[in-house]
């Protein structure tokens, strides 16, 4: 009955637990994970410009960082995969000394758990020597052809416990920035142990980032795109659940993936528990991607998912920056026109008993009815720990 008014600046949200020296401010709605090899230099480097110009954050995905990266100039999170790209050693295991030379760099301000000109070769660091890109995780040396594929685990740690080490080592090497894991939930007692461990062991990551099932690019195997992972609402619901169960929700800030391009859409995920939303699907329109379906071939016509430069020499920087910068603002400005409609003067007021859906014929639940029925209760796993 009584519209409130909200501004921009309120919907932005820090990233930095008790142990994070250098605190982010994020907006709530940023470039999701697409590593240059899979997008073309011309893409990469438009969309990092348009989140200098608009304000907000992109995430490198797993290739690492590449000098387009850096060209563009906006905010980045940095994301390691299994391949350690930008930070691995010659046999492909974790470099320390390679990860803290680049986190340096002040353009990265966070870092998270997850070819080639020789500038990409050199951003990858797949070996010494790196001479030409040749195709996906691809490169030439001494005139011979090798494939780097990213292999399915890590190699720097082995279970939860291990991994909560390697999340506090990277604070420590990069002096202090927020450092965040990515997961998309199968297995939902790993990720209770998960919770466990950090209660007890007092070592958090500054930030999760939840991948729902409908995510995922079109260079994806079918088989992982279509079956594999929970959705996005059912999985944001759960780990709410379980951080509040544990009393990690204050240390740890959410990050949701998949299918968030409105703003409607990224409500609806925070009514959930996201703190801050990415985008990968709502860029690349911005980028002007006409959904072609042939992001796995190399030959997108309209230069986004391409090293092909006839292609991608079509793809205007200093236009298509401004797109995305404008579809950024213009998804904020949404968001807030709804807030203010609905009567949310802030991001906490946005709560699931708000959010409605029908569920069947003549009948409608809330999301709190929905994703939240019952209070939850630590499952018979977590009897070795003491619950405070």
């Amino acid at each position: 009955m009584f519209p409130v008014h909200v501004q921009a600046k309120d919907l932005r949200v820090t990233v930095g637990g008790s142990r994070c020296k250098q605190p982010y401010s994020a907006s709530i709605y940023n470039i999701s994970a697409m590593s240059y090899g899979s997008l073309s230099k011309t893409a990469v480097t438009a969309l990092s410009a348009g989140a200098k110009l608009g304000g907000f954050a992109h995430n490198t995905g797993e290739g690492g960082v590449s000098p387009f990266h850096i060209e563009g100039g906006g905010d980045l999170i940095w994301q390691i995969g299994t391949g350690y790209f930008g930070c691995r050693d010659k046999d492909g295991n974790f470099s320390e000394k390679l990860f803290k030379e680049q986190v340096a760099h002040p353009h990265i301000k966070n870092g998270g758990d997850q070819a080639v000109s020789g500038s990409q070769a050199r951003a990858r660091r797949y070996t010494a020597g790196c001479q030409e890109y040749t195709g996906d995780r691809s490169y030439t040396q001494g005139g011979t052809l090798y494939t780097v594929a990213s292999p399915p685990a890590h190699s720097a740690f082995s279970d939860q416990f291990t991994m909560l080490l390697y999340i506090d080592k990277l604070r420590v090497l990069s002096d202090g920035k927020p450092i965040g894991i990515k997961l998309c939930i199968g297995n939902k007692q790993e990720f209770e142990r998960l919770c466990q461990e950090m209660k007890h062991n007092r070592i958090y990551p500054d930030f999760i980032t939840i991948d729902g099932a409908e995510g995922g690019t079109g260079a994806a195997p079918l088989e992982f795109t279509d079956s594999l992972g929970m959705p996005l609402y059912d999985a944001l619901a759960y780990v709410q659940h379980m951080l509040e169960l544990y009393g990690l929700r204050d240390e740890i800030k959410l990050i949701a993936a998949g299918k968030i391009i409105t703003g409607v859409d990224i409500i609806k995920a925070i009514s959930l528990g996201a703190d801050i939303c990415y985008s990968a699907r709502g860029m690349m329109f911005a980028l002007g991607c006409i959904q072609a379906l042939q992001c796995d071939s190399g030959r997108c016509p309209v230069g986004i998912a391409t090293q092909d430069k006839n292609l991608y020499k079509g793809l205007d920087v200093a236009d298509k920056r401004v797109r995305v910068a404008n579809f950024h603002g213009n998804t904020i400005k949404s968001t807030i026109e709804v807030m203010e409609a609905c009567g949310f003067a802030s991001l906490q007021d946005i709560t699931p008993d708000k959010i409605f859906r029908r569920v069947e014929q003549g009948q409608t639940k809330s999301f709190k009815d929905i994703y939240f029925p019952k209070k939850p209760s630590p499952s018979s796993i977590s009897k070795n720990y003491v619950l405070n």
